[in-house]
C-alpha cells in the first residue's frame, strides 16, 4: 500500500460524515457515552484540544501542528499509514471470508472453502495482529520503543475519546461478535499456536512487521503474544463491565446498519468489508496528538 503523503488536515477532512463506519461507531455510544465525536475538521479538533475558538490562535496551532506532522523524524505519518493499512487488509480478509460463505452454499464454488482458512482461526490471529498494530501506533505516536507493552497496557486504562471508541469497536467487531464469550482464550490460543511460517505469510503481519522490534518472526511473535497476554484481563473485564455480549451487540448493530445474516463470523467479515473504523478513528487520534503537542510547544 502506498504511503499517504497528503497533509493531515486533508486526510482528516476526507473522512466520511455518515456511512457504515460512523453508524457502527455511533452504535457503541452506549458503551462510552459522549466520548466520541466524528471530528473531520482540523479547526474543530484544535477547538476541542485548546478550549478556544480564537481564530488567530487556531491558525497558529494549526500551522505548528502541520510542521510537526510533516517532520519525518516524528512517527505520526507512519502511524497514519499503519492505521490505513490495517483497514485495507481487513477488507481483503473480510472478502475472503465472504467468499468462503459463497463456497459453502453454492456447489460449483465449493473449492473456495478448501482454500480459505477456517474463519474463527483467521479471525483470532488477525485480531491479535490488529492489537499489535495498536501497540505499534501507540509507540510511533509517543516516540517510544516499539516493545513498550507495559506503557501501552497502562495507557488503555485511561484511554478516552477516539482511542476508547476504537478499543470498544475492536472488542465488539473483531473479538466478541465473531468469537463469542470465550474471545480472549480463543485469540490467545490461536496466536500462540500459529506456526512461524503461517505468521510470516499473513498479509497483516507482513505489512506491519517493519515497525515492530525483533529481528526474526519468532521474536515478533513473542511480542504479539506478550501484548495480548498483558492486556487480556483489561479487555475481558472491560467487555464484562460494559455489558458487551454477542447477541446484545448484534441487536444494537442491526438498529444502525443493514445486516441480515445470523452467522456471526460472516457478520464480522461484512463489517471488515464495509467499515474502516480503525483508520477513521486512528486518523482522529493522530490529529489530536499532533494538535496537543503543537499547543504545548507554542
Amino acid at each position: 500500500m502506498m504511503r499517504d503523503e497528503r497533509p493531515l488536515y486533508t486526510i482528516l477532512q476526507e473522512l466520511e460524515e455518515s456511512n457504515w463506519t460512523t453508524r457502527a461507531l455511533g452504535m457503541l455510544d452506549y458503551v462510552v457515552p459522549g466520548e466520541w465525536e466524528n471530528v473531520r475538521s482540523f479547526d474543530r479538533m484544535i477547538e476541542l484540544v485548546t478550549g478556544s475558538n480564537d481564530q488567530e490562535g487556531i491558525q497558529m496551532v494549526g500551522e505548528k501542528a502541520m510542521q510537526i506532522y510533516a517532520d519525518p523524524d516524528n512517527g505520526y505519518q507512519r502511524a497514519v499509514w499503519v492505521f490505513q493499512t490495517v483497514d485495507s487488509i481487513d477488507k481483503l480478509g473480510g472478502a475472503a471470508t465472504l467468499a468462503r460463505k459463497i463456497g459453502d452454499s453454492v456447489g460449483f464454488l465449493s473449492f473456495l472453502s478448501k482454500v480459505t482458512p477456517a474463519a474463527d482461526t483467521t479471525q483470532g490471529i488477525d485480531a491479535a495482529l490488529k492489537f499489535a498494530a495498536e501497540l505499534t501506533t501507540f509507540c510511533l505516536i509517543n516516540g517510544i520503543p516499539g516493545d513498550s507493552v507495559g506503557d501501552f497496557a497502562g495507557s488503555l486504562v485511561n484511554a478516552a475519546k477516539e482511542d476508547i471508541i476504537r478499543v470498544s469497536a475492536f472488542l465488539a467487531f473483531d473479538l466478541i461478535i465473531p468469537l463469542g464469550p470465550d474471545f480472549m482464550s480463543k485469540t490467545l490460543g490461536f496466536i500462540k499456536d500459529v506456526s512461524e511460517g503461517e505468521l510470516a505469510d499473513n498479509s497483516l503481519f507482513k505489512a506491519i512487521r517493519e515497525y515492530m522490534p525483533g529481528s526474526s518472526v519468532a521474536e515478533q511473535k513473542e511480542l504479539i503474544v506478550a501484548n495480548m497476554d498483558a492486556n487480556a484481563n483489561f479487555l475481558q473485564n472491560y467487555a464484562n463491565d460494559k455489558g458487551m455480549d454477542q447477541q446484545g451487540l448484534l441487536d444494537r448493530l442491526r438498529q444502525y446498519v443493514d445486516i441480515a445474516d445470523d452467522k456471526l463470523d460472516y457478520v464480522a467479515a461484512t463489517l471488515d468489508v464495509m467499515t474502516n473504523y480503525y483508520e477513521h478513528t486512528g486518523v482522529q487520534t493522530v490529529t489530536r496528538r499532533v494538535v496537543e503537542r503543537a499547543y504545548q510547544e507554542l
